[in-house]
């Protein structure tokens, strides 16, 4: 079965957002280009909301370039956000995450020497 072009995109944004090791944080426009997706921090949105049942995307390391955790503060969803980031020791201050201490920033090996199979083309 051919795969469409969201299908692909998608994937590629997962497997990025696999790649974010524990402790770190990226933000959605990160996760964009690192996924080779110009201007497609809504994209990165878009595909997380459209995650499949019994993923193991960390859906949770994903947050605004700001620092700041997009759900409402106080909702379900933020609450588990938070909750799962501070398992993981990222500091979270008024719905902040300090983005200069826990941002994921890959080196040129690990962006390179990535396995591929998440973007083929097939």
């Amino acid at each position: 079965m051919m795969k469409t072009s969201t299908q692909k995109r998608n994937e590629r944004i997962w497997s990025t957002i696999r790649d974010i090791p524990p402790g770190c944080v990226a933000s959605y426009g990160q996760i964009a280009e690192i996924a080779g997706i110009r201007r497609g921090a809504r994209q990165v949105g878009y595909a997380l909301r459209h995650l499949p049942r019994g993923h193991d995307v960390p859906w949770f390391r994903v947050i605004t370039a700001s620092g700041k955790i997009a759900f409402e503060h106080g909702s379900d969803a933020f609450n588990e956000q938070a909750k799962r980031l501070m398992m993981e020791d990222v500091a979270i201050l008024k719905g902040r995450v300090d983005m200069k201490k826990y941002r994921w920033q890959p080196d040129l090996d690990e962006l390179l020497w990535k396995p591929s199979d998440a973007w083929d083309d097939e």
